[in-house]
C-alpha cells in the first residue's frame, strides 16, 4: 500500500473505531426468568446500539433494594449502565439523554409497566407515563412525559 494512501486510511480507521465506541454501550440487566415482556425491552435496547448484559436472577427485590430502587419506582426489571440505575420499561432516548447530561440522580425509572412503552407494545394501545429521576435520598422529578397520541 503506498505512503499516501495509507496516511489517508489509517486516521479513517481510528475515527470509524472511536464512532463505535461512542455508539455501543454496555448494559447490565437483571431480569426475572419468567418475565416475556423483558425481553423485548432487550431488543429495543440493541436496536439502539446498546450492548446488553442479560443477568437472569431469581432475586429481584434483592437487586432493586442493592441498587437502591424506590418501592413505589418498581417494575419488573433493572439495569445499571455508567453508574446510573434505569428501573423497568425507560426508552432508549431517555438512557441516551441521561448519559449525555450526567445529571446528579441515581437513575430513572419507568414505574409498573405501562402499555405502549418499549417492551410493553399492545397494538396501538399507548397509556400516558412518566419517566421520573430519583436520588440517593429518594427526591423525585419527572425526568420526561409521554402522553397519549
Amino acid at each position: 500500500m503506498n505512503k499516501k494512501l495509507l496516511a489517508l486510511v489509517m486516521p479513517l480507521s481510528i475515527i470509524f473505531q472511536s464512532a463505535i465506541a461512542e455508539t455501543t454501550k454496555e448494559i447490565l440487566v437483571y431480569r426475572s426468568p419468567t418475565c416475556s415482556c423483558c425481553g423485548k425491552w432487550l431488543e429495543h435496547l440493541k436496536q439502539n446500539n446498546f450492548d446488553v448484559k442479560d443477568i437472569v436472577t431469581e432475586d429481584m427485590d434483592e437487586v432493586k433494594a442493592k441498587l437502591g430502587v424506590p418501592k413505589q419506582l418498581a417494575s419488573c426489571h433493572t439495569a445499571v449502565i455508567d453508574g446510573y440505575v434505569v428501573e423497568g420499561h425507560v426508552p432508549a432516548a431517555d438512557i441516551e439523554k441521561m448519559l449525555k447530561d450526567k445529571p446528579k440522580i441515581a437513575g430513572i425509572s419507568v414505574p409498573g409497566m405501562p402499555m405502549g412503552t418499549p417492551g410493553m407494545e399492545m397494538g396501538g394501545r399507548k397509556d400516558p407515563y412518566q419517566v421520573i429521576s430519583f436520588d440517593k435520598d429518594n427526591n423525585q422529578q419527572i425526568y420526561n412525559s409521554y402522553e397519549n397520541e
